[in-house]
């Protein structure tokens, strides 16, 4: 069986095969992984007659050392097919792996961080590498059904406080207004600050506007206003079939009050409207059941399970630097890639936790 891999760096090749895929959302696209400023990204392709399979990574240099290693963007990435890929034989998954292994060593890379799509079946793809951790669990609502039937699915007191949140009268209105960004930016700094949280997460305007001007996606900013005062926001990500809350904040006068329930009983009514299938909610920090996560639990009880894939392709220089860094390292620590692991590990992985804020 006759195949070829190879890498793609440019932003036609790049989008032509994501169009292609079955499945595929903004976080896998061109665009998207322009907004990383961490390193390099590069689109591996592998290709049989008749499908292909392509891994989107950012490639980083890592500090005094002749190595790279790659890790996927802020959100959930992996590879994508136009094929399912659950159908994948044994021998494209063995080739797949030669030669995803061989373009790793040729670009000097010592390991692949990757946070997996819950939605696609990437693990009959990646297993054979070794790497796949539990992630905890991932809530999604179903946009299949009535509106009628969601509501009988939320926690009975979080239906009657969105029902109260309607009677008050706020506004709820979409814009893509620079003002109106530049306040729901200021006010998403504002909840970073009150959660501690790292500055990986302190985004610039840039990244806001250039989200939501994506070539291909409808991404939109999504505003709740008492008067003039904006007290709630969300940036919502859409693709074919997949509405999701990317990066939200609460005024912080309004957090008991939380409007964020109204906001996110407001979503699934645009995904509903919009022909979305699925009202992705995430889970919670580094997949926990944490406060944010049972926050996202009284709107759906629905789950699966979350993957991240930290796959080791060099395990000498690998080690070499996590005893390079020794002093500063935490054995004990879930963080991946562990020589990167700052001095104080307030997330248990580097990339992509949730960032939305109840």
């Amino acid at each position: 069986m006759g195949y070829r891999s190879f890498t793609v760096n440019t932003k036609k090749e790049w989008d032509d095969y994501m169009m292609k895929a079955l499945m595929n959302e903004c976080f896998h696209s061109w665009g998207y992984h322009l907004l990383n400023n961490e390193g390099e990204p590069l689109l591996f392709i592998y290709e049989e007659e008749g499908f292909f399979i392509a891994l989107p990574v950012i490639k980083r240099q890592i500090e005094n050392s002749p190595y790279f290693d790659m890790t996927s963007v802020y959100g959930y990435s992996g590879p994508v097919s136009n094929i399912d890929l659950s159908h994948l034989s044994s021998l494209t998954i063995s080739q797949f792996k030669i030669s995803f292994t061989n373009f790793m060593q040729n670009e000097s890379a010592i390991c692949m961080f990757s946070r997996l799509h819950p939605f696609i079946n990437q693990l009959t793809l990646t297993t054979g590498f070794g790497g796949i951790r539990k992630n905890g669990t991932t809530l999604y609502i179903d946009l299949s059904i009535s509106v009628q039937d969601q509501h009988n699915r939320y926690d009975k007191r979080l239906s009657r406080q969105i029902r109260r949140l309607r009677k008050q009268g706020f506004e709820i209105k979409e814009s893509c207004d620079l003002a109106e960004i530049r306040g729901f930016i200021e006010m998403y700094h504002k909840n970073m600050d009150r959660v501690s949280a790292s500055k990986n997460y302190y985004f610039e305007e840039k990244y806001f506007v250039d989200l939501l001007n994506i070539d291909g996606f409808d991404n939109r900013l999504i505003l709740i206003y008492e008067g003039r005062k904006l007290v709630c926001g969300a940036l919502v990500l859409l693709s074919d079939n997949i509405i999701r809350n990317h990066l939200s904040a609460t005024a912080p006068e309004y957090l008991k009050e939380s409007p964020s329930k109204l906001l996110t009983d407001e979503i699934s009514v645009m995904g509903r409207r919009l022909g979305k299938k699925i009202f992705h909610l995430g889970g919670g920090v580094g997949g926990k059941e944490d406060t944010l996560y049972r926050f996202k639990r009284l709107f759906s009880g629905l789950q699966v399970k979350d993957h991240i894939w930290c796959y080791i392709n060099d395990e000498q220089a690998y080690n070499d630097l996590v005893q390079r860094n020794g002093v500063a390292i935490d054995p004990q620590s879930a963080y991946f890639p562990l020589y990167r692991q700052p001095k104080r590990d307030l997330q248990p992985y580097i990339s992509n936790i949730e960032a939305s804020v109840v």
